[in-house]
């Protein structure tokens, strides 16, 4: 064991608990150049970083981490996080795609990629994305609006009246935005 790691870990994590992150990435930093390789400091650092939304930074100490641990889904999602936020949407992609491969019950991975294809216009890939989402979170009634939004850009008024049945069912506040949004007024009537 890397005692000098351990030590300055354990004051990142005193930091951390009382609110101090500056000290903390310090009491981090510190940790990691006793243990370069040290995947669970890389992802302390990422996460600090991303907590005072300084993503680039965020971006590089997570993408260290997920070079050691490639096998590491949590790590990946958060990088695809930090990266969306970031504005990097490309590599968001790729690291949410990489979600979606090593734990493809990640809904919110499926999530955040079908997310990132609507808002580059690629209407098809979101609804392929958000499909996935939505069946593995059926109460989230935000992948369901999304999904019919995502209908209604590639024009299938079918699949959209399954996406506005299905809000219906389980969230109808979010229902009522979805037919809004999609001039469906055939189901307004439902509403009451």
């Amino acid at each position: 064991m890397n005692f000098d790691r351990v030590r300055h870990a354990l004051r990142g994590a005193f930091f951390t608990f009382v609110r101090q992150p500056e000290r903390a990435l310090a009491a981090y930093r510190d940790s990691l150049r006793a243990d370069p390789q040290h995947v669970g400091t890389l992802r302390m650092l990422g996460w600090l970083e991303a907590q005072q939304q300084r993503w680039p930074t965020a971006e590089t100490w997570l993408a260290r981490a997920v070079e050691l641990d490639p096998k590491d889904a949590s790590t990946w999602f958060n990088l695809g996080w930090v990266r969306d936020h970031g504005g990097m949407d490309d590599a968001a992609c790729d690291a949410f795609t990489r979600v979606t491969q090593l734990a493809p019950h990640n809904d919110r991975a499926w999530y955040g990629l079908g997310m990132l294809h609507a808002r580059h216009g690629r209407h098809r890939e979101a609804a392929a994305a958000l499909t996935e989402a939505g069946r593995l979170q059926p109460m989230n009634g935000l992948a369901w609006y999304a999904l019919g939004m995502a209908w209604q850009h590639c024009n299938e008024p079918e699949k959209v009246a399954e996406a506005i049945e299905h809000t219906l069912a389980h969230d109808p506040q979010t229902a009522q935005r979805l037919i809004r949004d999609t001039g469906r007024s055939d189901y307004a009537a439902r509403l009451g």
